[in-house]
């Protein structure tokens, strides 16, 4: 995890350190890991003197069957009054891929505004991952990727449909707010990393000349004027896979928008060892965030006990950290890091 949540503007511990978590653990083997992932909040929150309200939800493929229902606006509504939710993983086998990502996933993204998708990339000790001769002490680093906004928002139609004259079209648009806004989150959580105090701004600004440009010099405009402690970098994405996999060690902090950042997170995964320890957070620094393993559902190996749940409880730190407790969130990333150094287990 390693300060996860850092860059977010401190909620503070509430007063009476209870806080109501919406669970939401959804399908295949989401509810497994999901499970595991609260025994170890449960005893980090009786050490810290801490409580949760636990408030469950059945959102996801079964309901979805069932009533034909994916987000019901009592839910969201709901949703928007609680301090976290904490996610297992949507992906049902009998439902046609995009229905729950789209009204699910996406949806709550959008209507929590969840613009920060944060993912750290850590590799951990008896880990292997599939770079030769890398290590832990090669491969920390954090992508702080554009959630709300880009290809992702659906702007674009299609007409003709299977006729030979065909036609598509999905638009990336940004707006300078909604760039900015992420791109200073990004800044601040250099800061507060407080390691090589760099921050990589990753696009295509040679072919996206539009969009590229605009990101480009709001990267450059905000770190000039109010980060001047912060060194600016910039790759292209098809440099950024490459130099991922050759020298992960000079990243610190990688910030993009919302395609590129969902394609070099899952490259970011492999090379910390996989899934099985690969978390991730949707955040609104001002709102209600949404902590989740990145693996998906797995319903073939649903009730065989053979999940590895560690991204889950990594999530559950990430959410303490977001939550202000910062504290019980570094326990459990030291709790994590001392079993599998310890050799007892790894990160399959």
């Amino acid at each position: 995890m390693g300060s996860a949540s850092s860059a977010q503007k401190p909620k503070g511990a509430n007063k009476d350190k209870k806080y109501r978590i919406a669970v939401m653990p959804g399908d295949g083997t989401g509810p497994e890991v999901i499970a595991e992932g609260i025994k170890i909040l449960k005893a980090v929150a009786a050490s810290e003197g801490l409580s949760f309200e636990w408030i469950p939800y059945d959102l996801g493929g079964e309901r979805y069957k069932k009533t034909g229902e994916i987000l019901p606006g009592s839910a969201l509504a709901e949703l928007r009054k609680v301090d976290a939710i904490y996610l297992g993983a949507i992906g049902h086998p009998d439902v046609k891929p995009g229905i729950l990502e789209k009204g699910l996933l996406l949806q709550l993204r959008f209507e929590l505004d969840q613009y920060i998708n944060l993912r750290p990339v850590k590799l951990y000790p008896n880990v292997d991952s599939p770079l030769k001769n890398k290590g832990p002490q090669d491969i920390d680093f954090v992508v702080v990727r554009e959630n709300t906004g880009g290809i992702y928002t659906g702007m674009g139609g299609a007409s003709m449909v299977g006729t030979k004259d065909e036609v598509a079209t999905q638009l990336m648009v940004y707006t300078r707010p909604v760039v900015e806004r992420c791109i200073r989150y990004a800044y601040e959580f250099t800061r507060k990393r407080n390691r090589k105090k760099q921050l990589t701004l990753v696009h295509k600004n040679n072919v996206l000349t539009h969009c590229g440009d605009l990101w480009v010099r709001t990267h450059k405009e905000v770190g000039d004027k109010d980060y001047k402690d912060i060194k600016q970098d910039y790759n292209h994405v098809d440099a950024c896979t490459m130099w991922m996999v050759k020298n992960p060690e000079f990243y610190d902090v990688i910030v993009t928008e919302n395609l590129f950042g969902d394609i070099i997170t899952d490259l970011g995964a492999m090379i910390q060892g996989g899934m099985g320890i690969a978390a991730g957070g949707n955040i609104n620094p001002e709102g209600v965030s949404m902590f989740e393993p990145i693996g998906g559902s797995a319903p073939k190996y649903t009730g065989k006990n053979v999940i590895n749940p560690l991204a889950a409880v990594c999530a559950g730190g990430m959410m303490l950290e977001t939550l202000g407790e910062e504290k019980a969130g570094k326990r459990v990333e030291d709790a994590v890091f001392k079993l599998l150094s310890s050799g007892k287990m790894k990160s399959l």
